[in-house]
């Protein structure tokens, strides 16, 4: 694995953890975080050894606290597109990692840390979390993905409240319009994420990545499209050894062993 200046990145018994290494900077993103962002999910991607991506903030104040203002402050409407478009790629890549992922959220997950959090699949925060899309009072938009994926998360109307009035969440609201998925007490934030990646390694590997490429997928779909989508995903399950194995694991009251490379 390469080594990165603003990332720190750990594997441990299928279990990847990826940090925002830029505590001085309550880990703001920057050209930097993202590029690096961007060319550590290809490894990830391709290591077979992981099977669940944690992905945290360093330090105890922040998960992200936002995109470098300093470093924004001054772009035209061109390089302001461009940095845009360059964060809604990596974001994206990080939605559709073919592992799963889950965020575990420490402190501030503002802006662009709001955004990186529900690019994950999961996400847990701890008990002093704070969630928001404050860029109406900077003069832009949420750019990272957020005027879409909050909606989808919490409901149209509440996407709009939260973004229009630039208001912070705390870790309970979250868990109550869905932006979280658990709260926990912050020394037990990671603990909690690796109990929960331990939950999912548990199943069949090829089975959770057809569920998660059938849940991204057909969130974009209309129904119909999507079951059939569904279905193709189902039966071409039914050619690994992954459903043999499960299956006959059930029938003969044994414990599955799934192939996990």
């Amino acid at each position: 694995m390469t080594e990165y200046e603003t990332l720190n990145y750990s594997t441990s018994s299928g279990i990847g953890t990826l940090t925002i290494n830029r505590p001085k900077n309550l880990n703001a993103l920057n050209t930097q975080v993202l590029t690096e962002l961007n060319a550590i999910l290809d490894e990830i991607e391709k290591d077979e050894e992981v099977q669940v991506l944690i992905v945290t903030g360093s330090g105890e104040k922040a998960f992200v606290a936002g995109a470098d203002i300093k470093e924004m402050k001054d772009k035209n409407a061109l390089e302001g597109r461009d940095f845009s478009a360059f964060g809604n790629k990596v974001f994206s890549k990080l939605e559709n990692l073919r592992q799963p992922s889950i965020a575990a959220v420490n402190g501030f997950a503002l802006g662009g840390g709001c955004e990186l959090a529900m690019a994950c699949d999961v996400r847990i925060g701890a008990v002093n979390a704070k969630f928001g899309q404050p860029e109406v009072g900077l003069g832009i938009i949420p750019g990272f993905g957020g005027t879409q994926r909050l909606s989808r998360i919490v409901g149209f109307s509440k996407a709009k409240e939260l973004i229009y009035t630039a208001q912070t969440v705390d870790a309970n609201e979250a868990l109550n319009i869905n932006l979280l998925n658990k709260v926990t007490e912050a020394s037990q934030l990671i603990a909690e994420a690796e109990r929960m990646a331990q939950a999912i390694i548990k199943q069949a590997p090829l089975a959770i990545e057809a569920s998660k490429k059938a849940i991204n997928r057909g969130y974009e779909m209309d129904l119909s499209h999507a079951l059939e989508m569904e279905a193709e995903l189902f039966g071409g399950l039914f050619a690994t050894e992954d459903q043999k194995e499960g299956m006959t694991a059930f029938t003969e009251k044994t414990k599955a062993a799934f192939n996990r490379q």
